[in-house]
């Protein structure tokens, strides 16, 4: 059932970050608190022990506030690391962070084509979380002022592709 509550809390997270490009405090207590009472209740489903999970949690706030100190990432994504280390514990989080950081990349890529040739507003909006009415007759046009890449969505979507596959073996 925990596995259960957790990719309910992933999927939420994704949906959420991709939607409004944040992720709310109240997200990631949601996802520490059922971490926690997992682990507590003996029904941790990764079998991730306190220790584990505190090093996981540590490593995931303490790694990525290193970015959000240089401006790269939000604070929402640095917290939603954190929980999520809860959750899988250091030794899942490393390629978990991997497979997140090729789809950000992918995502950077493909804005920043899009963004030079924008063959496809309606994607390029998409991406970049830009409202429909910086389109105008197919020219997309910029703000100024950077974007940032749902991370937290990425990490989110990461973790299920872990929990499918790569718990097998």
């Amino acid at each position: 059932m925990s596995a259960v509550a957790c990719l309910i809390w992933l999927i939420f997270a994704a949906v959420y970050d991709f939607r409004k490009r944040r992720v709310p405090n109240w997200l990631v207590l949601v996802g520490s608190l059922l971490a926690i009472a997992a682990i507590s209740t003996g029904s941790q489903p990764f079998g991730v022990s306190w220790t584990a999970a505190a090093t996981g949690a540590a490593a995931g706030f303490g790694f990525l506030l290193l970015f959000y100190v240089a401006g790269l990432m939000g604070a929402g994504d640095v917290k939603f690391a954190g929980a999520l280390g809860l959750w899988v514990g250091l030794s899942a989080l490393i390629p978990i962070w991997i497979i997140a950081s090729v789809l950000a990349a992918l995502h950077s890529v493909l804005w920043l084509v899009l963004r030079r040739w924008p063959s496809f507003p309606k994607l390029y909006l998409l991406l970049s979380d830009q409202r429909p009415s910086t389109v105008d007759e197919g020219n997309v046009r910029s703000h100024g002022h950077a974007r940032f890449i749902p991370y937290a969505a990425y990490l989110a979507l990461a973790t299920v592709v872990w929990m499918v596959w790569g718990r097998q073996g």
